[in-house]
Formats: structure tokens, C-alpha cells, sequence
């Protein structure tokens, strides 16, 4: 077993299967026929690049790169009905409120959905500060924000 073969195999999986953990991963190789360590599925989702997406289920699953980008924005809204109560424009910046606690997880995914107009994100216990890239308006990025909150609203 050579490592391209290994890391073919990976991709194969992680589009076959929803594995969301580096043992799941290290297990499926297993009854693959590659034996490996979990440093060494650690090192090849690395160098692969996969990126955690949410399945149908609403587990975080590996899935390969430049696949995933419709995946990523399903889950930061999902993200954002699940922990956003509030969304607000103030200066160049976009304010999330959460419950007390969540603040973390929500710019976690936020970060994680790679949104190309998020410069980044700053998080505390209920409020998280959105940066707009430059160029983008903290208006527009307010209003799609807050468009997650409606959909399946009835």
C-alpha cells in the first residue's frame, strides 16, 4: 500500500460513507485492507483537505474539497436557526446574539462554511462580531444572515 492508493481510498469512503471521526475513517481503511495509525489518517485528511460538512442527518461528516461548497452554506444556516437570536449591522461589522454559551459553536461554523464575503469572525459568551470582507457591505451580509433564521418559518 502506497500512499496515493491510501488517500484514493479515503476519498472513495468519505463520498460513499458518512464518517465523521478520524477512527471512523481509520476503520473504514481497515476493512479496506489498509492497516494505518490515526496519526496517519490525520496527516492524509490534511493533505487532502477535506472539510466537515453537514450530513442529511445533521452530523458533521468528512467530505472531499471543492464538493462541499452549497454543503457549507446548508450548514451555516442550519448553525444559524439552531443558535442565532439576533442579527444586527453596526458600522462595518455584523452582530450576532445567541443563547448564553453558543456564541462559540456559531462562529465556529461560520468560519467553517468559508462564505466569501466573511472576513472572519470574533466570538464571546452570547455575541459574535461578523467582519465583511472588504468590499462587502455589513447591510447585505446583515440581510442574507437573517435570511437563514427564515427559511423553514412557516
Amino acid at each position: 500500500m502506497n500512499r496515493r492508493e491510501r488517500q484514493s481510498a479515503i476519498i472513495d469512503l468519505v463520498r460513499e460513507r458518512a464518517l465523521s471521526t478520524q477512527a471512523e475513517v481509520a476503520s473504514a481503511l481497515g476493512e479496506s485492507g489498509f492497516e494505518v495509525v490515526q496519526t496517519t489518517v490525520s496527516r492524509d485528511i490534511a493533505e487532502l483537505g477535506l472539510v466537515k460538512v453537514r450530513a442529511p442527518s445533521g452530523r458533521l461528516v468528512y467530505a472531499p474539497p471543492g464538493t462541499t461548497d452549497a454543503d457549507r452554506l446548508r450548514a451555516l444556516g442550519a448553525a444559524m436557526r439552531r443558535y442565532a437570536m439576533a442579527v444586527e449591522a453596526a458600522g462595518p461589522l455584523v452582530v450576532l446574539t445567541t443563547p448564553s454559551g453558543y456564541a462559540s459553536a456559531l462562529a465556529q461554523a461560520i468560519d467553517e462554511a468559508a462564505h466569501p464575503a466573511i472576513a472572519g469572525t470574533i466570538a464571546g459568551d452570547n455575541t459574535i462580531f461578523v467582519a465583511a470582507r472588504d468590499g462587502g457591505s455589513a447591510q447585505s451580509l446583515r440581510d442574507e444572515l437573517s435570511g437563514y433564521l427564515l427559511q423553514g418559518a412557516a
